[in-house]
């Protein structure tokens, strides 16, 4: 039975069959995931959907067209082919860039951060597609200059001055999260490709002391890491989130109150459709529906793995490193996401893959996921032909 079952793991895990042409378990996770969200984002924005809008239902039908929207994208862009993604991708980069310097200036301002571009219908977070751009450019680059990185002590100067610049724009949104990201996908992805640990160790030095310096130097910073300690300090200033959103794990026991039933999302927690989504998911579905999404995201993060190990032991470098990257990319902020409305982390506004409320987040992250799946189906057909060309031998 031991067997049968590590037998099954290896094969989901490691092994690609060729009798389809495409990863279903990678394409179910995906529509998993957005089915949870759409009825999670439905269940926790009732109340402020009826106070600010007088329409219950006013978020999830939002929800449910950026649901359509990102199936709709994924769909079209697994068509693309992944050596357009990697010649196109300096272009990518700077569309991202001008994105980013455009919404300091028309950007439309929520709780003092301007992170948004009104656009009618939805509102565009750059930041976003920011992730995208940085890992199709890195990996590209890392490409290109492989042999330079792993063999000389300042061949990582270029992506930290890429990094350094996404950083001071995000920053003056201001957007602490999305720099943070941004700087382990950056680690991340150096240390896949054999970058030297002198390297590593002078670019966290150097992230460490601008982290520390950017909380010690800004109050709601300060406040935030403070009452991060002991948010139930000042449960009704500063720790107001982060207290409700314990609570209301709390309040979910082991089983759940049941859909519906969380009393947190009665206007008591801040932000409960979008960051703190999955502190509805702990109150409502309790300890057991916080394993099972962690399962799922895990288990998506194991399958981008998974392409990215065999891309890159039939040397597609680019693939290889890309789906690593979105691999990192998904973990990290699904990691950070649920350690903040746990209290394991500071707050930071980043949404739950595929889960959070949230147009931008799902459109881009159907993108990634869509370029996953082309990745896997493109080296679906290599082994096929390969498999072929030795029977024919």
């Amino acid at each position: 039975m031991l067997e049968k079952i590590k037998n099954e793991w290896v094969e989901w895990t490691r092994l690609t069959s060729t009798t389809a042409l495409y990863d279903r378990s990678l394409v179910w996770l995906f529509l998993s995931l957005l089915v949870l969200g759409f009825v999670m984002v439905t269940s926790a924005s009732i109340p402020v959907s009826t106070r600010l809008n007088d329409d219950p239902f006013y978020f999830a039908l939002r929800d449910g067209g950026y649901v359509i929207a990102s199936i709709i994208a994924c769909a079209f862009f697994v068509q693309i082919k992944i050596e357009t993604w990697e010649k196109y991708n300096v272009y990518l980069l700077a569309i991202s860039i001008f994105f980013l310097i455009l919404v300091l200036g028309v950007g439309r301002e929520i709780n003092g951060a301007k992170r948004w571009i009104p656009l009618g219908i939805m509102n565009f977070q750059p930041a976003e597609l920011a992730k995208l751009a940085i890992i199709c450019y890195f990996s590209s680059f890392y490409v290109r200059k492989f042999d330079e990185i792993r063999q000389q002590n300042w061949g990582f100067l270029r992506p930290a001055m890429v990094l350094a610049i996404f950083g001071v724009l995000l920053l003056s949104q201001p957007d602490l999260g999305s720099t943070f990201v941004l700087v382990v996908l950056t680690f991340s992805m150096l240390f896949i490709m054999g970058a030297k640990i002198r390297q590593f160790v002078f670019l966290m030095i150097v992230a460490v002391m601008l982290f520390m310096g950017l909380i010690v130097t800004s109050d709601y910073r300060m406040k935030r890491m403070t009452s991060f300690m002991d948010p139930f300090a000042d449960a009704y200033g500063d720790g107001f989130q982060l207290s409700n959103s314990q609570m209301a794990f709390g309040q979910g026991e082991f089983w759940g109150q049941g859909l519906g039933n969380s009393v947190q999302k009665l206007e008591y927690l801040p932000e409960a459709h979008t960051d703190f989504v999955m502190a509805v998911i702990g109150e409502e579905f309790g300890f057991v529906g916080i394993i099972a999404v962690i399962i799922l995201l895990i288990l998506l993060t194991v399958r981008a793995l998974k392409i990215s190990r065999e891309s890159l032991l039939i040397d597609e470098r680019f693939k290889g490193f890309c789906a690593f990257g979105i691999a990192i990319w998904i973990f990290l902020q699904g990691f950070v996401n649920l350690g903040v409305a746990s209290g394991f982390l500071p707050t930071k506004g980043l949404t739950f893959p595929l889960v959070s409320y949230g147009g931008s987040s799902l459109v881009i992250m159907s993108m990634a996921i869509a370029i996953l799946l082309r990745i896997d189906h493109e080296n679906r057909l290599m082994r096929i032909g390969h498999a072929h060309l030795k029977e024919n031998e």
